[in-house]
């Protein structure tokens, strides 16, 4: 499995370390967040990647929801239950909540499929910022502080019709931006195809702090910022 570069398991709990968080997030879902930075002192281990490990370890049904309780910083050790119903929780060994899963219908145990699914859909969700952030920032006139630029991830969810799937790939649906005072929710939407074939939808919700006015030429060094990382990591 993909995933076993990117944690390691010691006396039973799951550890991620900054630099296995960090490769995960540039080298899987494209994602130059800086909270994923390695040395950022505000590090967080990225959700996709809890995402992925819950999907590997008790598999993929018809109907899942994720809600992120809270980051997960370094050091964590993460402790994932034995067995698992139709809601549990991923917790610290100090039984602080992360991830709560909610799920119903059909399981499938196919680490081909789950693999593919989650590899699609970690790129897809990777790609929020700038394609997806920076135009509903501007509609909505208001962007993140660009000196701490905090993006959330808040829950995400998805709906199969069936799991017989070989090949699948995500689609992008619509996108919207809830703002309240200095608060904004973005929700990302897509569909789920089997080549050309509809066989699930779903979205993700990301929560953005501090909002101000937009200003292009901030949002501009933002996305400099952001690219150079891109480019920096990549030489």
């Amino acid at each position: 499995m993909y995933l076993n570069d990117f944690h390691i398991i010691k006396n039973d709990a799951t550890i991620i370390s900054p630099e296995q968080g960090s490769r995960f997030a540039k080298e899987i879902s494209n994602d130059f967040n800086p909270l994923h930075n390695p040395d950022s002192k505000r590090f967080c281990v990225p959700g996709d990647l809890l995402f992925a490990l819950t999907l590997a370890r008790f598999g993929l049904s018809e109907n899942m929801t994720f809600n992120y309780t809270g980051m997960v910083g370094k050091g964590v050790e993460l402790v994932f239950p034995e067995s698992v119903d139709n809601e549990f929780a991923i917790k610290d060994s100090n039984e602080k909540e992360y991830l709560n899963i909610q799920r119903k219908g059909e399981t499938t145990t196919d680490m081909a499929f789950i693999e593919a699914f989650s590899r699609a859909y970690v790129a897809f969700s990777g790609h929020s910022f700038p394609h997806l952030l920076v135009p509903l920032m501007k509609k909505h006139n208001v962007m993140i502080n660009p000196d701490r630029p905090m993006v959330i991830y808040e829950n995400m969810a998805f709906t199969f019709d069936d799991l017989n799937v070989s090949k699948p790939s995500l689609k992008l649906v619509n996108t919207s931006l809830d703002v309240a005072g200095k608060r904004g929710t973005v929700r990302i939407e897509f569909d789920v195809l089997d080549s050309e074939r509809k066989v699930g939808s779903g979205f993700k919700t990301m929560v953005l702090s501090g909002l101000r006015e937009y200003n292009q030429e901030k949002v501009d060094g933002l996305i400099e910022l952001y690219e150079n990382s891109k480019v920096n990591y990549t030489k």
